[in-house]
């Protein structure tokens, strides 16, 4: 019998070693020599205290190729996401991939009408308790923004909603510098005051705007993550032609140098501060003047920068799986298949995107359930073939023999599951026969079907007593604040 070799885990690389070494040394050149403009006086004190060449007028920074390999020396290649009953964990890191919502649409397709409209934040409920059920999208996030409530708790009360309505970690962000230090409060009503940093629940967003240029709040927000050690996605997000070259080598240079940079300042506020090489490519349409976050090309530069991120030893994350469809089509199949796959293939550990349609803008509980599905593939993919002494089978091929059949072998009855995915009945595998005697569902409709079964059984696992008065009495004091007497009754 021939000797199992161990399991293989298909990869995709879409860079030569040469090649991630030509980008970063361009990119390290880029902030030596062009820099970076940041508009946040916090920051620009730390980088300049770091050794960086900092004109405090314009705002800019030059940083040195030295304080970049040494912020680089600092960081951590695995980080640890914790459910909110702090018995589950994610591994971000590795080859590990996980899958969750794309975050802060403004449009939700109406689950009745099909309708894109404004979210409100039932229409947030209905999403997180449906991701809250599905196996296969492992994380939450706090996905729309709910049109009914006053901007200054927007991203405040997003997180509440989750953290009432499941137990997965998610993926968020904050609007405003505040923002971020009431969200983090909410959070430590779970996990205890000043244990975040141990067993954190959210890694937050931080996004540079390209080209080559840091907010105030957006950099406020990365420098009080790294204070209190809340893991921090820095998401560049180019549009390859116009905020960045239109070039894929181009456009990953000055995506890289952006990213660098945040590291700088993460590293500088606090050594070893949890960072995820995020990133939002984007192709800019010359015809229609829209971005494309569908295209091949977008799927390559977002493959290709998880490949630098693991050059570098560090997570990575990536918007794939979603479409620019303004349905759920064809293209909407076409465009959320290929960036799981690739994503997955490429080793990209957090993946935010399924649900979305128009360009990264609109939640979909339909498209949710069928990408579910997509997600589930794309896992199973990347587990590869494993073959053991066991699973080559020999024993019961020579079993069964010549004209046999498996369906009664222990073997069959042992491994049919484990090995082969077991899709829901959102995938249709019934057969033509059983079709004909009544006329078959298209898949929207049976993903309808399956939104409203799992909103009516599955029921989230609720907050303690305790916890839920104290996460309440939170927000109540951040209301007050604002002078804010009441938020939607859900």
């Amino acid at each position: 019998m021939p000797k199992a070799p161990s399991a293989v885990r298909p990869t995709l690389q879409l860079l030569s070693t040469n090649d991630i070494e030509n980008i970063h040394n361009a990119s390290l050149m880029i902030l030596e020599k062009t820099g970076v403009v940041v508009k946040n006086n916090e920051a620009l004190n730390l980088l300049k205290n770091s050794g960086c060449s900092v004109n405090l007028g314009k705002k800019t920074v030059h940083v040195p190729q030295s304080l970049v390999k040494e912020s680089l020396r600092k960081t951590r290649s695995l980080i640890r996401l914790y459910s909110r009953d702090g018995k589950n964990e994610l591994e971000i890191g590795g080859n590990s991939t996980v899958f969750n919502p794309g975050s802060s649409a403004v449009y939700f397709s109406d689950h009745a009408t099909g309708e894109i409209r404004q979210p409100f934040s039932k229409d947030l409920v209905q999403l997180v308790r449906l991701v809250d059920g599905l196996e296969h999208i492992q994380a939450q996030s706090t996905a729309m923004v709910p049109s009914e409530v006053p901007e200054e708790l927007g991203d405040l009360y997003r997180l509440y909603l989750v953290l009432k309505n499941s137990t997965k970690p998610m993926i968020t962000g904050a609007f405003t510098k505040q923002g971020l230090l009431d969200m983090k409060r909410l959070l430590e009503t779970i996990v205890g005051k000043n244990k975040l940093a141990a067993k954190p629940l959210a890694i937050f967003d931080c996004c540079p705007s390209s080209p080559l240029m840091w907010s105030d709040t957006t950099c406020q927000n990365l420098i009080d993550c790294a204070k209190f050690g809340l893991p921090a996605e820095i998401i560049p997000a180019p549009q390859m032609g116009a905020t960045s070259p239109v070039t894929l080598a181009g456009t990953l240079v000055q995506f890289n140098a952006e990213f660098l940079s945040g590291l700088v300042i993460s590293q500088a506020v606090k050594s070893g501060a949890p960072v995820i090489y995020g990133g939002s490519p984007t192709t800019f349409d010359m015809k229609y003047l829209s971005s494309r976050l569908g295209s091949i090309e977008n799927m390559m530069t977002a493959c290709a920068a998880a490949q630098i991120a693991k050059h570098y030893g560090l997570p990575s994350h990536a918007y794939l799986g979603l479409s620019d469809s303004k349905i759920i089509d064809t293209q909407c199949g076409i465009e959320s298949g290929a960036g799981a796959i690739l994503g997955a293939l490429a080793g990209v550990n957090v993946i935010s995107g399924p649900g979305m349609l128009v360009f990264e803008n609109c939640q979909s509980l339909e498209k949710l359930i069928i990408d579910n599905e997509i997600c589930g593939m794309a896992l199973r993919l990347v587990e590869g073939i494993n073959a053991t002494s066991e699973t080559l089978a020999f024993d019961v091929i020579s079993k069964v023999g010549p004209g046999g059949h498996y369906l009664g072998e222990a073997h069959t009855l042992k491994w049919f599951e484990k090995e082969q995915l077991m899709p829901s009945d959102v995938i249709d595998r019934s057969t033509l026969e059983a079709t004909r005697k009544q006329k078959p569902k298209e898949m929207v409709a049976r993903a309808r079907e399956a939104v409203d079964k799992i909103l009516k059984d599955h029921i989230p696992e609720p907050l303690l007593p305790d916890v839920e008065n104290d996460l309440r009495e939170a927000l109540n004091e951040i209301m007050t604040r604002y002078k804010i007497k009441s938020l939607p009754v859900l």
